[in-house]
């Protein structure tokens, strides 16, 4: 819950700097109602408002939002969902809801944690949506306030405790390195697929030096479990 509220909060951001972009406010409540992805949200909004055209903002939007596929492949096992209930489930298959969800210990609790996260998040991102595109005119130049960084600062709050090995902080550091670095040169959304190599890079230069399931097996083994399931809940 207490993600869902500070999560959604941050919609209030995207519905000002969606409204200061040009889009109508039928528009940006359809973008969080449908779409339900900061991320790509604020990639879209942002490329509009750069003077980008609609194909390129729209395909940047896209890219970023192709890190959700991952998760939902992730999740699919976790929750283990009923057929029928698993389109319905996807809408809410975001950075939040799966951070939740691979946190907890049991079945059971990732269930809980998907759907209270979700639920909490989607209703208040797209309330706080609407506000945000409501009072955009009373707050003025939108830039000034610096909000389109509210997501990613949300995004990075949630990630940092996770990068508990000295793997994941290397693979961390250097999709850092490689997004900033190439933003500049590429397209919107691009870089940030771009920096995804950074894992499988660190991994085959572990592998190269023969340290691969020594060091990091050991650190593996001394962090707490992420999304496991227990036997008895299989």
């Amino acid at each position: 819950m207490g993600v869902g509220i500070a999560v959604g909060l941050s919609g209030f951001a995207f519905g000002v700097t969606s409204a200061g972009s040009g889009l109508t406010l039928l528009q940006t409540c359809a973008l969080s109602l449908l779409v339900f992805t900061g991320a790509s949200q604020f990639a879209l909004v942002g490329a509009l408002a750069a003077g980008g055209s609609p194909f390129t903002a729209a395909a940047g939007a896209f890219f970023l939002g192709v890190r959700n596929a991952f998760y939902g492949l992730r999740l699919s096992q976790l929750l283990a969902l009923p057929r029928a209930v698993r389109p319905f489930a996807a809408q809410w298959v975001i950075d939040e809801t799966a951070a939740v969800s691979l946190a907890q210990p049991t079945r059971r609790g990732a269930r809980i944690g998907f759907l209270v996260t979700g639920l909490s998040l989607y209703v208040l991102w797209n309330l706080t949506t609407l506000l945000g595109a409501l009072g955009a005119e009373a707050i003025g130049d939108t830039d000034a306030w610096g909000l389109d960084a509210a997501g990613p600062a949300v995004f990075l709050a949630l990630l940092a405790p996770m990068l508990r090995t000295g793997t994941e902080r290397l693979v961390a550091g250097l999709a850092v390195l490689l997004g900033l670095g190439l933003l500049p040169v590429l397209p919107a959304g691009v870089p940030v697929l771009v920096a995804a190599f950074a894992a499988p890079a660190v991994l085959w230069a572990q592998g190269r030096r023969g340290g691969t399931g020594r060091g990091d097996a050991k650190e593996r083994s001394d962090a707490p479990a992420r999304g496991g399931i227990p036997e008895e809940d299989r």
